[in-house]
């Protein structure tokens, strides 16, 4: 099984309740094909380096997940469809890759414990 990284930007128009449903259909995808959610984030809504569909901000998103590579091209396939995602980016994270998400997720809970 090979470890993947995907971040997703949901237009800025989306209430909580929108936004949460379109966490959990991603993660719905993911894990009704084999694969297992390792971490997520939420980045909340931040400015975008340029104009998007019209939209100077959006909320980010990230999901750290194992699977096989069949699973990346579904995950996509249901961004492409969801009017609500309005750009996306999915890589294969390499070992090196893995260690530093770990490092920040051991500083970042770190951080919230005190």
């Amino acid at each position: 099984m090979n470890r993947y990284e995907t971040v997703f930007i949901a237009t800025p128009v989306l209430s909580d309740v929108q936004l949460q449903e379109a966490v959990g259909k991603f993660r719905g995808v993911i894990t009704e094909n084999g694969g297992q959610i390792i971490s997520e984030e939420d980045w909340g809504l931040r400015k975008l380096a340029y104009p998007i569909q019209k939209k100077t901000t959006g909320f980010y998103f990230l999901i750290e997940f194992e699977g096989e590579g069949d699973l990346v091209e579904k995950l996509e396939t249901q961004y492409r469809r969801d009017e609500r995602v309005i750009r996306f980016l999915t890589f294969k994270m390499d070992k090196y890759a893995i260690e530093y998400a770990e490092k920040r997720r051991n500083k970042n809970n770190t951080a919230k414990a005190e």
